[in-house]
């Protein structure tokens, strides 16, 4: 489950998508002033957050900062502030997307399932879990409980891609961007080819599946 830092000093915005998120399979962490989204950030690790520019104690810009100059923790930036000034300050200062208020949730949801796609996140190497399932970034190891999988240089894309965002479904062409890239050109089939060899693979032992098909959309990593 992927973890979410929100941080925003309007208590009315924090609780809207504090239920968004949570509604959507997130863990939600909230911060309603600066120093303590740097504190949040720097012990609980969240894959990504949704940071307002103005905050009282420290700014967002100066989070931003702060936090980048430690890792790469996706950071969307939240503002009524809508100059072109304004938005270069705010990538500037680190942060991967900016979003002017007002904003519908659908629209930061969106924003925040491609940041998480990306996978940059504030520990890079981090060994990916879900269920008995285990990929390790650094070393490349993949394991169904203590059984060890070895996988083709796209196949474990693949299943990185999927494992970084567990039990949420991934559309077609949200996947082959993230695995063989914006420019790919091959056979439409490709995905189905290399859905199947990791199935295969994940399986062999006789496990559960955990790779599920959702017709006309794509596919998800869920244990049911």
């Amino acid at each position: 489950m992927p973890t979410i830092l929100v941080a925003d000093d309007e208590q009315k915005l924090i609780e809207m998508l504090r239920r968004t998120l949570a509604y959507e399979g997130y863990r939600v962490l909230t911060a309603t002033d600066g120093r303590a989204a740097l504190a949040l950030a720097q012990t609980h690790y969240p894959d990504a957050i949704v940071l307002d520019w103005m905050m009282p104690q420290l700014s967002g810009i100066e989070v931003a900062r702060q936090l980048r100059a430690l890792d790469e923790t996706p950071i969307l930036m939240l503002t009524a502030r809508d100059a072109i000034d304004d938005r270069v300050v705010g990538l500037d200062s680190g942060a991967d997307d900016y979003l002017v208020k007002p904003f519908a949730p659908e629209e930061l949801l969106a924003r925040l399932r491609a940041l998480l796609r990306r996978g940059g996140n504030a520990r890079p190497n981090q060994t990916l879990h879900y269920a008995d399932l285990s990929l390790d970034p650094l070393t490349r190891d993949v394991r169904r409980g203590t059984r060890a999988i070895a996988l083709s240089p796209k196949e474990f894309d693949l299943l990185a891609c999927l494992l970084r965002t567990p039990r949420q479904v991934l559309s077609r062409e949200q996947i082959v961007q993230d695995v063989w890239g914006h420019d790919f050109t091959g056979d439409s089939s490709v995905l189905e080819v290399y859905i199947g060899y990791v199935r295969t693979k994940t399986e062999a032992a006789g496990e559960p599946r955990l790779i599920h098909t959702v017709r006309g959309v794509g596919y998800v990593l869920r244990d049911s």
